[in-house]
């Protein structure tokens, strides 16, 4: 049928596509206040520099297609945060720390997963210029309050290093096709296949990736990691271990194996999970080397989410109802009260509906629960009624 949508494509209806954009606009909002400035990438690039600076990650996931006036390849961002570092290394050139934050549509080539949408509506911020941890403890509380402020509660924020992975791997002296062998071993906690792939790596490098899989939980997984892992990684224990500290106040936890991003990020990582849903809802963490390929490799982290999702998960107020104004001529002589107090009302922030003439008895399914009646030469509201 030709009105039938692709696969994991759909449309927003109108009372979904209300509380995306209300909550849209409190998170930039939100974002503003922290002091992150708001920009607005377009949706087709050229695949040079959409997926410049981004590793392998996104390639497979981008829709790719020629430009006609050109000739060259286009793609259509499959994720908004290249773009982003493209703009604070390229355009603003600015020599400080850069606060910047974004919102809208990235196509993907597959779903994520068996219910995920190929179209999310991506939500996020960027804090660049700063390589310290201050500026990752700044963005994951950040992500903290975005969570609550969509009404969801926190069930955890995993923490993890890729830094720690790029160690070992290189004391491991792993080839190329082997890390990736390893990488996907480990993001699916599969330790027969993990000890199949390191079966020739000499000791103790071996025992240490072994170990990665196990090395999940809370604060106490720090110390026993000192125990089993070379003091090769203690730059990268102690960075989490300071994170740990800082936010002792959140749910943080710990994943030494979750290597998600791995191609593009290169220090802290992260992810928070919601009660209700067993994925992650926000994903980030540290890429200092996106920029390098737009000209200045500037530190950098943030943090991204789907606002479908937040939605789905989040509490669903009752829609608020509009109110019913009848039609009236410009010459009627009751128009001109109408028109003020149809101006009144929307002004203090409600939803008024004129009633073209004709369509009698369907203003209910345009959302309309009261009307305005005139009583006694005053336009008042009360309740609407239809058969």
């Amino acid at each position: 049928m030709r009105w039938l949508l692709p696969e994991a494509i759909e449309d927003i209806l109108p009372q979904e596509a209300a509380r995306v954009e209300s909550l849209r606009r409190r998170l930039l909002d939100a974002f503003g206040r922290h002091g992150y400035q708001f920009v607005m990438p377009p949706m087709l690039e050229y695949v040079e520099s959409l997926l410049t600076g981004s590793g392998r990650d996104l390639d497979l996931r981008t829709f790719k297609l020629v430009d006609q006036a050109s000739g060259r390849t286009m793609g259509v961002r499959a994720d908004i945060t290249p773009q982003v570092a493209r703009i604070d290394a390229h355009l603003l050139n600015r020599r400080g720390v850069t606060r910047l934050c974004y919102s809208g549509s990235v196509l993907h080539t597959l779903p994520a997963g068996f219910h995920a949408t190929r179209e999310p509506l991506q939500i996020g911020a960027e804090l660049y210029g700063h390589a310290g941890l201050e500026a990752d403890i700044e963005v994951i509380r950040l992500l903290a309050d975005t969570l609550r402020l969509a009404g969801l509660s926190t069930s955890r924020i995993d923490l993890g290093h890729v830094g720690l992975f790029r160690v070992l791997a290189a004391e491991a002296q792993l080839r190329d096709d082997q890390e990736e062998d390893v990488f996907a071993a480990l993001q699916a906690k599969d330790l027969p296949t993990l000890r199949e792939i390191l079966a020739a790596v000499p000791e103790p490098a071996r025992q240490a990736l072994l170990a990665l899989p196990d090395l999940y939980g809370g604060p106490a997984v720090l110390a026993r990691a000192r125990q089993v892992l070379p003091s090769s990684v203690a730059p990268q224990l102690d960075e989490l271990q300071r994170l740990s500290d800082a936010l002792a106040d959140l749910p943080v936890s710990f994943d030494l194996a979750d290597l998600r991003g791995y191609h593009y990020h290169n220090g802290v990582v992260f992810a928070a999970y919601c009660e209700g849903s067993p994925v992650a809802l926000a994903l980030g963490g540290r890429y200092d080397k996106a920029g390098a390929a737009y000209g200045r490799a500037r530190p950098a982290t943030g943090f991204s989410m789907d606002l479908r999702e937040l939605v789905r998960l989040g509490p669903k107020p009752a829609a608020k109802g509009a109110i019913l104004a009848p039609w009236r001529r410009a010459t009627d002589a009751a128009d001109s009260g109408l028109s003020a107090r149809i101006d009144s009302l929307r002004a203090a922030g409600e939803t008024v509906v004129v009633a073209l003439p004709g369509h009698e008895g369907s203003w209910t399914e345009a959302g309309c629960d009261r009307r305005l009646v005139e009583q006694s030469g005053q336009w008042i509201i009360e309740a609407l009624k239809e058969a």
